[in-house]
């Protein structure tokens, strides 16, 4: 099978195409042959190093379709021709203090990661252990390009989102709202009811952020003080949260002061590990201030955020890549507007 596997110098890295064997399947496993893979951040931090080891083969945004089934899987648990979605989380252990409490599988102290523990989707084949298969809806019908970047910038978002503490005609600021998760949170939050104020670096993510569905926008490279500019924005009130999904230090900070009384900061943008933020205490007690993350999302959040796709509420911007591309994308990610997907196959040839 083509894959794409990380070769790393010094302090770079580049992806090399290469061909390798199909992996084996154990009797648990079910093997799937993508479609598509979204390109998301996180695997070029992965692919840095900058966050531990990992495996050569990367990517945690796959659709795609079981073409084999190990030999102790069964229906219903999955038949072959099955559309499935290979996302960060590949399995859970299901008895940790996080995965027995509701909604803690996104965090289970033994999970496996695509990409970090099992090999990831910038290859043509991929294996999936067969008690956390996600499979996708017979009543989701959009195509797998649309549908990859839900998998995980769509889910992190939406998870996001519905924690946040917000109502529905209340002010939602995002930081980050040009990004991949950034601009899928605006597209949420606008559909569950919020009003969307978007912040991110130029007037091209602006232009963006407003095409996708956002009320209004601040360009921190034009506004001279961010605080102020959305106080002015929500009339004094402040914004009801604040998503940070910018990973960077500086949209961490401002974070708080954009907030209104009984605001809550969700963290959900990755800065590099062992890098701090200060805070003021004295200004989360006097304005009854919270702060919160998020890391993805639960199988059942999957489901949920699919349906806003499947229902036209959300609609992702993405463009399309071959697997050849990963080396320019890893350079040019940052400045893209869309999200790149990769297409390993047409869509007229599923098995």
């Amino acid at each position: 099978m083509k894959a794409a596997v990380v070769v790393r110098s010094n302090d770079s890295f580049t992806f090399q195409i290469t061909n390798t064997s199909i992996p084996p399947l154990s009797p648990t496993d079910i093997l799937i042959k993508l479609s598509v893979t979204g390109v998301c951040g996180t695997d070029l931090a992965l692919a840095s190093g900058a966050v531990g080891p990992t495996c050569s083969i990367l990517g945690h945004e796959g659709i795609g379709y079981i073409v084999a089934l190990g030999t102790s899987v069964t229906l219903p648990q999955a038949k072959i021709g099955d559309r499935v979605a290979i996302a960060w989380l590949r399995d859970i252990c299901g008895k940790c203090a996080f995965c027995l409490q509701p909604g803690g599988e996104a965090r289970c102290a033994a999970q496996l990661n695509s990409g970090r523990k099992i090999d990831g989707t910038f290859a043509e084949y991929a294996v999936v252990p067969s008690r956390y298969i996600i499979r996708v809806p017979d009543s989701v019908t959009v195509s797998d390009d649309v549908l990859a970047p839900i998998v995980c910038g769509g889910v992190t978002a939406y998870k996001a989102l519905k924690i946040c503490g917000a109502g529905a005609g209340q002010w939602v600021a995002i930081s980050g709202a040009g990004g991949g998760v950034g601009s899928l949170a605006v597209q949420y939050a606008k559909a569950m009811g919020y009003r969307v104020l978007a912040i991110d670096a130029g007037s091209e993510k602006g232009r963006f952020a407003v095409e996708s569905g956002a009320e209004e926008y601040v360009d921190v490279l034009a506004a001279t003080n961010l605080p102020d500019e959305v106080m002015r924005i929500t009339q004094n009130r402040g914004a009801k949260a604040a998503l940070v999904c910018a990973g960077v230090k500086a949209a961490y900070e401002s974070a708080p002061r954009l907030l209104g009384p009984s605001g809550t900061m969700v963290c959900v943008g990755i800065l590099p590990p062992g890098q701090q933020v200060p805070f003021e205490p004295l200004l989360m007690i006097d304005n009854d201030l919270r702060i919160i993350s998020s890391s993805v999302g639960t199988r059942e959040d999957m489901y949920e955020a699919f349906d806003f796709v499947s229902r036209g509420l959300v609609r992702p911007a993405t463009v399309e890549k071959r697997l050849e591309d990963l080396p320019e994308i890893a350079g040019t990610l940052g400045q893209m507007i869309g999200k790149p997907v990769i297409r390993f196959k047409s869509l007229n040839e599923r098995l």
